[in-house]
């Protein structure tokens, strides 16, 4: 589709203007980063990836009853998306100790936690997007009570459908992140989950081997991202299975 005006230009993400009013368009870049950005690279094929395996996973939560910004995928690289306004979190599942927290509590990586673990982190790259407790979002009014018991109700359903559907095909969900948006309808606000679901925002592990399967392979230099994320997206069945990958372009269905 014509290129329209950018509206906002992200580490893996622009949007533009979209074709009506209320809508976007969600462009998916190459682009890989680490470390709130101190690591830099351009990952051919990984936009393509992620906006179909965003589009795989948007589509299964509104199948299930969990409403979501997204519209349709335009192209291999392009969604479109409702506009929505963003609360400034980042809305973080925790089911084994890995990263930040496996440091902060001093847990082996890979440590089953008693239950799945609600963490939110304001989202400021300038300040390193730091962990929140809920009395600050509540104090500062980044969200209301209702709301705040809504986004943890939402992000332990999802939670419970990725899970489920990615230890069908032998992938375990460490952790991952969401973006909650409200979507304005006459004057009262939805909830809706945004921005992306991909390997970019999920620490996915091989259940029997441990092998990682996301952006962790490019922040630890542990191998070819493509080739991990190919990985996911073929078990999903977002690729065809005999597909035989390179590591320059991954071959997609259209």
């Amino acid at each position: 589709m014509a290129r329209r005006k950018k509206i906002y230009e992200g580490k893996a993400k622009d949007l533009f203007e979209g074709p009506e009013p209320g809508t976007l368009v969600q462009y998916f870049k190459d682009d890989a980063t680490a470390g709130n950005g101190e690591k830099k690279d351009v990952i051919e094929g990984k936009g393509a990836l992620n906006n179909r395996l965003s589009e795989f996973f948007m589509m299964g939560l509104m199948q299930i009853g969990i409403p979501t910004h997204f519209i349709k995928r335009l192209n291999m690289r392009e969604q479109l998306i409702r506009q929505v306004e963003i609360i400034p979190l980042e809305v973080i599942v925790r089911n084994f100790a890995a990263g930040t927290m496996a440091k902060r509590l001093g847990l082996e990586e890979g440590t089953a936690l008693p239950r799945p673990i609600v963490e939110f982190s304001y989202k400021d790259d300038s300040l390193n997007d730091p962990l929140v407790p809920e009395e600050y979002i509540i104090a500062f009014g980044w969200a209301g009570q209702q709301e705040l018991d809504d986004i943890i109700s939402v992000a332990l359903r999802v939670n419970d459908f990725l899970s489920g559907t990615l230890f069908g095909v032998g992938i375990k969900l460490i952790d991952f992140k969401i973006e909650i948006g409200r979507l304005w309808e006459n004057d009262y606000p939805r909830l809706v989950v945004a921005d992306e679901i991909s390997p970019d925002s999920c620490r996915l592990w091989d259940i029997e081997t441990g092998e990682k399967l996301d952006k962790d392979v490019f922040r630890r230099d542990l191998g070819n991202l493509t080739d991990a994320y190919t990985e996911v997206a073929r078990r999903l069945g977002v690729l065809p299975s005999n597909v035989t990958h390179t590591p320059t372009k991954p071959t997609l269905i259209n």
